[in-house]
């Protein structure tokens, strides 16, 4: 079977591997799209240090149930439509002795710590397959970056009285603004780009900002989530957010970031960290994308406005070139996906 792999910088190419069949307790995936992600563009591009030397990337998975092994619940069939869970978890440090197994100390992610699914076919336990009956394909590729924001609105307590700001409206702060916007919340869309802040104002944004521009006549954001992981938005989260306000920051920076640290004590802030997704986050964003098909073509979620999610649909072979365009500009991406088990 077909494979893409990064063996080094700037290079992305087609491999062979055996096809594998599922043992006791796995399920084997007919994989049709999976999404590049910013952490592949940061492996392509040899800044990801926490990617595994020659790795397979991709975990954003829209794909089929090809076949079960052994001891795989029944609920699980044959030609059933899903996504994957692509963290693991250890069972033993802190964070999952205490139930927050997307925050797993030793946790290893598909694409990244261990080779992805970016193939044709690809064997993983049961519990990591989470069923998408009634979504596209396609669309099935988009739900765990959405899922990623979907957790840090949750992880900010987010009401319906809330005044939420999302600086970065790439696909996993559009995940924000949609989980925000469908509890009620007023949000406020922050990016650089025209057309991500159109769209999130299409998701029912009810403000945008420029971040290039002066901070002019908007509501102080009682919550910030912070989806960029730059030095000037960590320092944005800060200042913009309202006395008692809660920030929440799921961009990784590179590097230190300098914060104004008497903000935080002045305002009482809670800064939380939000990272990956839980699976009641992937249920929630299942639940928003089979509500999406049948909503009106007005503010908020809607199936038209999933299309845009999507930038381009390439074949394995197009991958390389697929990466030097994301690269060359990389604020006019949401989502590269790559097709799988096509007829041609």
């Amino acid at each position: 079977m077909k494979a893409l792999q990064i063996p080094q910088p700037r290079l992305v190419r087609v491999i062979d591997l055996p096809e594998p069949t599922p043992g006791p307790g796995e399920i084997l995936l007919r994989l049709h799209y999976v999404g590049f992600c910013g952490s592949d563009l940061n492996t392509f591009r040899g800044r990801n240090a926490m990617a595994k030397p020659d790795v397979i990337p991709g975990h954003e998975i829209g794909a089929v149930i090809a076949a079960t092994g052994p001891g795989v619940p029944e609920r699980f069939r044959p030609g059933q439509v899903v996504t994957v869970n692509p963290y693991t978890n250890c069972g033993g440090c802190a964070s999952c002795r205490a139930g927050r197994y997307n925050a797993c100390e030793n946790n290893e992610t598909l694409g990244v710590q261990r080779d992805g699914a970016m193939r044709e076919y690809i064997a993983l336990p049961w519990q990591k397959i989470i069923p998408a009956d009634g979504i596209d394909l396609r669309d099935a590729a988009l739900i765990e970056p959405m899922s990623v924001g979907f957790h840090a609105v949750d992880r900010g307590c987010v009401v319906d009285t809330d005044t939420v700001l999302v600086i970065g409206c790439g696909m996993v702060g559009l995940g924000a603004v949609i989980r925000a916007v469908r509890r009620g919340a007023t949000v406020i869309a922050a990016d650089l780009d025209p057309e991500k802040l159109a769209l999130a104002r299409d998701l029912g944004a009810a403000f945008t900002y420029n971040t290039a521009e002066e901070w002019r006549g908007l509501p102080a954001p009682s919550v910030v989530v912070e989806a960029v992981g730059a030095p000037a938005t960590y320092r944005l989260a800060i200042e913009r957010v309202d006395f008692c306000g809660r920030v929440v920051c799921i961009g990784y920076a590179k590097g230190d970031v300098e914060l104004p640290t008497s903000l935080i004590v002045k305002k009482e802030l809670d800064v939380r960290g939000s990272r990956n997704a839980t699976p009641s986050d992937f249920e929630a964003v299942i639940r928003a994308v089979r509500q999406a098909y049948d909503a009106p073509a007005s503010p908020g979620l809607n199936r038209d406005l999933l299309a845009k999610f999507v930038s381009g649909t390439v074949k394995p072979g197009e991958a390389q070139a697929a990466l030097e365009r994301w690269d060359a500009a990389p604020g006019k991406v949401f989502r590269i996906l790559t097709q799988w088990n096509t007829e041609n």
